[in-house]
Parts: C-alpha cells; sequence; structure tokens
C-alpha cells in the first residue's frame, strides 16, 4: 500500500529553501503544508513566489513564528535552512516537537554543539541530516564502483579538491556569509563542509589523523563583527599515508572540482557539488602511460568518460530531489539512519580541527576517538 505523502515544514526562507521548495515537489513522496518566517508578511511572499513557480495542488500556509511551524499537527519533517549561529535551537526543538530534521550545513558552530543536537534527535526518534545533495546523487555510486573495483584507480593515494565564488568585496557588508555570529565559519563553513565531506566519503568515512588549516584571507563583514574566514586551505593525513587538501574561497571564481589520485590511475569531476546543466552527471578516469621510442618521449592520457542518467537541477532525478525522498523513505520506514548523522559529525569534527589549526598558526591538530 502507498505511504501518504511526507509533510514537509520550512523554516526559514533563505534563497536555498526555493530550490529545496521545488525538490520537495519533485520527490513525488513529499509536499509543503506549511513554511515560518520572521515575518506573516515574508513567509507569505515567499510562499506566494514559489507557488507561482512550482505549485502545489494544495497551497501551504505561511506562519510568521517559527513555533507555529513545529506545533502543526500536519508536519511530520522539518527543513532548516537558518543561519549557523541559531540553527542549535531549532534543531532542538524541531526534535522535541517530534519533528524529523534535514538541517542545512555547516550544521553547528561547534562539535560539541552538534553532539547535543544528534543526541536530542536520537532521545525523541527522529531522523536527522545534512543538506549536502551531492550524497544522492547517482553519480556517486558510480565513482565508488570505479573506487572499489581494484584496477581503474588501485589504492587511493591522494585527493585534492575545491570550491570557490567570487563574491564582490562590499557584499560582505551585508550578507551573512561574513557575520561573524551568524556564519561564524565564513567559507570554511559555507564550502569547505563539501570539500570535507567528499574527502570522508572517498576515504570510507575514516577519520584523518592529522589536520591543519590556514586562512588565506578575511573580512570582518560589518563594523564590529570578528573576521570569518574568505578564503581558507586545509591540508588532512590518513593512516597509510593518504593525503588530502582542499581550498575554499569567497573571492575566486566560481570553482568545484576534486582529484583522486591513486596507484594505478586517477579520477576527476570538475562540478563535483553542483553538476553543470544538462541530463548527466559525469566524471572522467585516466591512467597516463609513457612511451619512450629513442628520443620520442609520448605521453598518452588513456582517459575514459563514465556518466550517470541524472538531470542536474529541477528534476525528478536531481540530486536534490533524491536528497527529500531518501529521506521521507527513511522517516516512514519506522527506524532511524545512524550513517547519515555520523557522517555530519565526522564532517564537523575535521572542519573544527581545521579551523583551531588555522587559529594557532596553521599546525598540526591530531584527531582523536575523542573529538
Amino acid at each position: 500500500m502507498n505511504k501518504p505523502p511526507f509533510r514537509w515544514g520550512i523554516l526559514g526562507s533563505a534563497q536555498i529553501a526555493r530550490k529545496n521548495w521545488k525538490a520537495i515537489l519533485n520527490s513525488q513522496n513529499g509536499l509543503v503544508t506549511v513554511v515560518a518566517s520572521r515575518t506573516a508578511e515574508g513567509s507569505g511572499r515567499f510562499v506566494a513566489e514559489c507557488q507561482a513557480e512550482a505549485p502545489f495542488a494544495t497551497p501551504p500556509r505561511a506562519v510568521g513564528r517559527h513555533e507555529d511551524l513545529l506545533t502543526a499537527e500536519d508536519v511530520d519533517g522539518v527543513y532548516i535552512p537558518l543561519p549557523t549561529g541559531i540553527r542549535k535551537e531549532w534543531v532542538l526543538r524541531a526534535a522535541q516537537a517530534g519533528k524529523h530534521v534535514v538541517c542545512e550545513k555547516p550544521c553547528a558552530v561547534s562539535v560539541s554543539d552538534l553532539v547535543e543536537m544528534l543526541e536530542a534527535c536520537r532521545r525523541h526518534q527522529v531522523q536527522f541530516m545534512d543538506g549536502v545533495m551531492f550524497m544522492h546523487s547517482r553519480r556517486l555510486e558510480l565513482m565508488r564502483t570505479v573506487l572499489n573495483d581494484g584496477q581503474t584507480i588501485g589504492d587511493i593515494r591522494r585527493i585534492d579538491c575545491g570550491f570557490s565564488f567570487n563574491s564582490p568585496e562590499e557584499s560582505f557588508n551585508s550578507n551573512i556569509r561574513a557575520h561573524s555570529q551568524l556564519e561564524p565559519h565564513g567559507c570554511l563553513g559555507d564550502l569547505g563542509w563539501y570539500c570535507i565531506r567528499f574527502v570522508l566519503w572517498a576515504m570510507d568515512w575514516k577519520l584523518p589523523r592529522r589536520a591543519s588549516g590556514r586562512v588565506l584571507s578575511q573580512s570582518r563583514g560589518q563594523a564590529g563583527q570578528a573576521p570569518v574566514p574568505t578564503e581558507f586551505s586545509g591540508e588532512l593525513l590518513f593512516e597509510g599515508g593518504v593525503s588530502a587538501s582542499f581550498y575554499c574561497s569567497f573571492i575566486t571564481q566560481l570553482q568545484q572540482w576534486a582529484n583522486i589520485g591513486g596507484t594505478r590511475g586517477a579520477l576527476q569531476v570538475t562540478d563535483f557539488v553542483l553538476p553543470f546543466f544538462g541530463c548527466e552527471a559525469a566524471f572522467d578516469t585516466w591512467q597516463q602511460a609513457q612511451y619512450v621510442h629513442g628520443c620520442d618521449f609520448n605521453l598518452e592520457p588513456h582517459t575514459r568518460r563514465w556518466a550517470a542518467a541524472e538531470y542536474s537541477n529541477s528534476h525528478p532525478s536531481a540530486q536534490e530531489s533524491n536528497l527529500f525522498r531518501h529521506f521521507a523513505e527513511q522517516a516512514q520506514s519506522g527506524s532511524l539512519n545512524s550513517a547519515w548523522p555520523e557522517m555530519a559529525l565526522k564532517t564537523q569534527q575535521v572542519m573544527q580541527a581545521c579551523r583551531e589549526s588555522a587559529s594557532a598558526g596553521g599546525g598540526v591538530v591530531e584527531l582523536g576517538a575523542g573529538r
């Protein structure tokens, strides 16, 4: 027997919530029933604008208090795109209200805050997951198959990735990305989270033994605010000698690349966070070979393109639609997926270690079992 639609409340009207409104519509097993913003006018405007472009059969209610959403009987799960600095309170409240939680990233200000949030979700038997869309792409499944075949890449030795976009300097005065109380981790939280997640995924969720990080540039945003990173680099070292590095920035042109180098070959994806527009999500592998014939040194790339049939966005097959579909299926199954919150916690642990290293001048931070 078909299950009833999973009923979503959207707690906040951030820009990303518009994309996820449509993702819920395209998930084909969910619908938005309530939207809450700081004012009823704001949430009403958000609903009207989204409904005009991607309409639900019954328009969601617009409420002006977050509490009204959490007490609504027609809400099964809550999507929370609120700023990081205030997110913990509303995750805790949602869990206490018995609402399942999809939480934007970075999940929390600190590891201890996230541990408290996850414990509350477990205690109240609600599912928790962060909003990393690429984790739900069919491309990732195909990449795992390639990494595990033992031949195309071999043993992983090095991982490099970067995510950046160029934001005008003047925007830091008004954009919450440079507001230290709302988004204290700056580009490390907003963009580095994806890089760290990709590295952990590639390493089958093993935590690095050591981490280091450096703030390459920073901005104070509004007057009186503490500085936040606008450009950051990190280095991770794993057992067995595998190393990884990442770069994230608010001041470099849009890039979102990842490379995995192994003993037999290498894998490259040039759009690992947001797939390029189209009906395929692709990546390349190559096994470069050099042939020497007397004075001729010929280097051949031996490349291969791999692709998953999946639309980039705004489609039932897109990764954001998969995220909300998978979450609803899990929440309605009656059991909790413990892997999703563990992924978020490990990402938070590595991010915090990199930030601690940067604050101490770039020295190495050990990641132990107690972190």
